[in-house]
């Protein structure tokens, strides 16, 4: 191979990816998995072992984060037919007020939106946007906005499947993706009052008059207060694998070796795939105690989350599969050889990563093909590279670039549009330029943690 081979085989993988998704409008499953191969076919290596190969690298990928995908799938599922998201945001709409509503959405989709996908937070949240716009007369976009701000937290945080991919690739602890995915998302999501209190007064939008099927579906049989579970049961499932997983990580990170049965039950629990486990039975055990379902009724609403889940499985499988073939095909010493080791290193390394993830977000519209597709392109760029930091500052670059350029090829634009009741150039007005917003600060963050606090890798 020449040295400009791996450059040429990643132009050819990219190309599928996007040519296969934005042109011939297939699969993003199918287009990952016909660019992993095409890489495959294109890099060294004898030909009894292009092919399998991809499936070798799917399979580890699936391995890494298949149980956990699906186990957020079967909470979010849970949490939303319990009531449990429910509670959350009217706990925080009782904390905070209705003075402060606009926090108090933005406050509340963003711990919700921690295990349950980005379009379910934003299904509960846009009618309590309309009935706080109806009793105050007035502040719609406001809500509105701040109800979108919790798609930081989807492009951040474990476990919704971005973020997970993202560790999986870059081999970051789960635990330190959570807790600086929370440290780079929360100020982002801060941020977006700013602009939602400031474009409210540049955009007058109403709601519609009549709800739209989606809100008719969501608001019958509105439970009352009484009827909702209790906030500690709500927030169990999002509260107890968090705290599993961090203390593990802490420890962990401390280097302390206890040989104790505690350390010993930790190690287990703590484990992302036992800490999520964990939180599937508590929502699962909150909707059979609080909608009186059956066991039938239970294994009805597993399977469908596990239904989205598998989907969201496979294409991430698909896209590990295609990182995987980047790095056979010797991307990270092509790299190195032309632009020398500063190129694989510090914060240009940083922003070429928000770059791309960009690029490629603006180009297909799903923040999660691009953070997989990205990620698998710079765990292969960075390879047995010593970063100068923690590659978690990596990951959530990633994340953060995977926000901005959202536009009308993103489901969640259509989302935002037509839950919210507003035109094309009302969307583009607002929504766009949220997202702009929310990747713009959280790589502003990745930046100034990353230079604070390198937490740089011993060895």
């Amino acid at each position: 191979m020449t040295s400009w081979s791996p450059f040429l085989i990643l132009l050819v993988g990219i190309a599928v990816v996007l040519g296969g998704i934005v042109f011939l409008r297939i699969h993003a499953f199918l287009a990952l998995i016909s660019a992993a191969l095409a890489v495959s076919l294109m890099a060294p290596g004898g030909w009894d072992e292009k092919a399998p190969r991809v499936v070798e690298a799917f399979g580890a990928t699936a391995a890494s984060v298949g149980v956990v995908i699906s186990l957020a799938a079967i909470i979010g599922i849970a949490m939303t037919e319990s009531g449990a998201a429910d509670r959350i945001v009217r706990m925080f709409l009782g904390l905070m007020g209705e003075r402060h509503g606009a926090t108090a959405l933005m406050a509340s989709g963003f711990v919700v939106a921690i295990p349950v996908f980005f379009d379910t937070v934003f299904y509960l949240l846009v009618p309590l946007a309309r009935s706080m716009y109806r009793r105050t007369g007035g502040s719609y976009v406001k809500y509105l906005v701040a109800a979108a701000s919790c798609a930081s937290a989807h492009a951040l945080i474990p476990p919704t499947p971005g973020p997970l991919v993202i560790a999986s690739e870059l081999g970051i602890d789960i635990g330190t993706m959570m807790l600086i995915g929370t440290a780079v998302a929360a100020p982002a999501a801060l941020a977006s009052l700013l602009f939602a209190g400031w474009i409210d007064k540049r955009i007058e939008v109403a709601p519609p008059a009549e709800e739209s099927p989606a809100d008719e579906l969501l608001l019958q049989d509105a439970p009352d207060d009484s009827d909702l579970p209790s906030i500690w049961a709500s927030l169990a499932p999002i509260v107890v694998p968090l705290l599993l997983i961090a203390t593990k990580t802490t420890v962990s990170s401390a280097g302390l070796e206890l040989a104790t049965p505690l350390a010993n039950a930790l190690q287990v629990l703590g484990n992302p795939n036992t800490a999520l486990l964990v939180a599937a039975f508590l929502a699962l055990g909150t909707l059979r105690k609080n909608r009186g379902r059956s066991l039938q009724d239970l294994a009805r609403s597993v399977e469908h989350g596990l239904m989205s889940g598998a989907v969201i499985v496979l294409i991430t499988a698909a896209g590990g599969a295609f990182g995987g073939m980047l790095k056979i095909a010797g991307l990270a010493p092509a790299i190195q050889d032309l632009f020398g080791e500063s190129a694989t290193r510090g914060v240009g390394l940083l922003l070429l990563a928000f770059a791309v993830a960009a690029l490629i977000k603006f180009a297909q519209g799903s923040s999660t093909a691009a953070m997989i597709v990205t990620s698998g392109m710079f765990a292969a760029m960075t390879s047995g590279v010593a970063l100068g930091f923690h590659p978690v500052y990596l990951g959530t670059a990633i994340g953060a670039g995977s926000l901005v350029g959202s536009w009308m090829n993103d489901s969640g634009f259509w989302i935002f549009a037509r839950m919210g009741g507003l035109s094309e150039v009302q969307t583009l007005q607002t929504w766009t330029p949220l997202l702009a917003i929310l990747g713009t600060v959280s790589m502003a963050m990745t930046l100034l943690l990353s230079m604070l606090l390198p937490m740089t890798p011993a060895g």
